[in-house]
């Protein structure tokens, strides 16, 4: 298609408000503001060491007890400027504030509420790797938009299957920006000569053949037996049980991860590990594992803890952390029955001949 045929943003979100007659715009509008905020903070990213020390540490200690870049602290600051003022929020949350944002008492508020993460994968922008934001809408409870009251943090602790919307924003060669209201998920990209995002892809799915699988190996020696398996069965190749050959990536920015999953499917894991018991995963619930859960399942894939499905879990706490593992749909729900089996004691870890007891290690040549 032509790029002057291409939808905006703000065309297909008008395509999509026509479908529902009675709705009010006020979620298409909050959008629009999450999308300018993303511009602002590619624009930032793209500066990269001639920004004004971007990259640098902000010094200050984050909730989540890492320190914080100085564009996490600008991007954090650039998604809440953009989103207060227009009256569709009663309140946000970040994993770079401690307690839910207040909407100033200046300004009206309305029904929905942002959770995100302003810059995900922060600690590549050194090296200059993909980093990305997240973003997850839910509608505020009926008894905080009756009443106007401040938000508090159970407002917000809302299974993911609640969510209205959700999305990413991905700053690498080119900016995308990722989204899904529930019915399939879309695609942008920004024009930099308009300024506008562009509908690029219309109908994004998890293809559902697998041979790529992203986990960070060096933690294997905390992981649990039924990940162990799973990893050591691909690794085996062609002459192992998957009888093909996978390979292995991984970034360290869970935006480029599920970006990829999406163009080429394929697996992303964080998978629970006994390296910390305080921390029964790495990632966090309500801005990094549920709307990037929703995008997946929206394209037809499926995200789990291993255990149970991801969306259906009932938040704890504001800044949760969760074990994740999402993609195509074949590949989860073959790690999901490798965890049914161990928790029931019935699994077969994989042993690869090179290093059993018959293997050429054990024969004293």
């Amino acid at each position: 298609m032509p790029l002057s045929k291409r939808p905006t943003l703000t065309q297909y979100l008008i395509d999509q408000r026509r479908r529902f007659p009675g709705a009010s715009g006020d979620l298409n509008a909050l959008i629009l503001d999450v999308s300018i905020a993303c511009k602002a903070i590619a624009r930032a990213v793209a500066f990269g060491e001639l920004g004004a020390d971007s990259a640098s540490s902000g010094g200050a200690v984050n909730v989540q007890g890492e320190v914080q870049k100085r564009l996490d602290v600008v991007s954090n600051e650039m998604f809440v400027r953009q989103a207060e003022w227009s009256g569709h929020l009663a309140g946000m949350a970040s994993e770079e504030m401690e307690l839910p944002y207040q909407i100033p008492g200046e300004y009206p508020r309305g029904k929905y509420l942002l959770v995100f993460d302003p810059l995900d994968g922060s600690g590549n922008l050194d090296v200059d790797v993909t980093v990305g934001s997240i973003f997850s809408i839910l509608r505020a409870p009926d008894e905080v938009v009756t009443s106007g009251r401040d938000v508090v943090e159970a407002d917000f602790l809302q299974p993911g299957a609640r969510q209205v919307a959700a999305g990413y924003a991905l700053y690498g060669p080119s900016t995308m920006l990722v989204l899904s209201v529930g019915n399939g998920v879309v695609g942008f990209t920004l024009d930099p000569n308009l300024g506008e995002f562009k509908l690029t892809h219309p109908d994004l799915r998890v293809p559902e053949d697998a041979q790529e699988f992203a986990i960070n190996s060096s933690n294997s020696r905390f992981w649990e037996p039924p990940v162990k398996r799973y990893v050591d069965e691909c690794l085996a190749g062609r002459s192992g049980p998957r009888g093909k050959d996978f390979n292995m990536r991984w970034i360290a920015s869970m935006v480029a991860e599920v970006h990829r999953i999406l163009m080429r499917g394929g697996l992303f894991m964080y998978p629970r590990d006994n390296k910390d018991a305080s921390r029964p995963g790495r990632l966090r619930l309500m801005y990094e594992a549920n709307p990037m859960s929703m995008i997946v399942e929206q394209a037809g894939g499926l995200a789990s803890t291993g255990y149970e499905r991801i969306l259906e879990v009932k938040p704890t706490n504001l800044h949760q952390r969760i074990p994740v593992i999402l993609g195509s749909r074949d590949e989860v729900r073959r790690l999901e029955q490798y965890h049914a089996e161990y928790a029931a004691g019935t699994d077969k870890p994989f042993e690869s001949p090179l290093f059993n007891t018959r293997s050429l290690f054990m024969r004293g040549i």
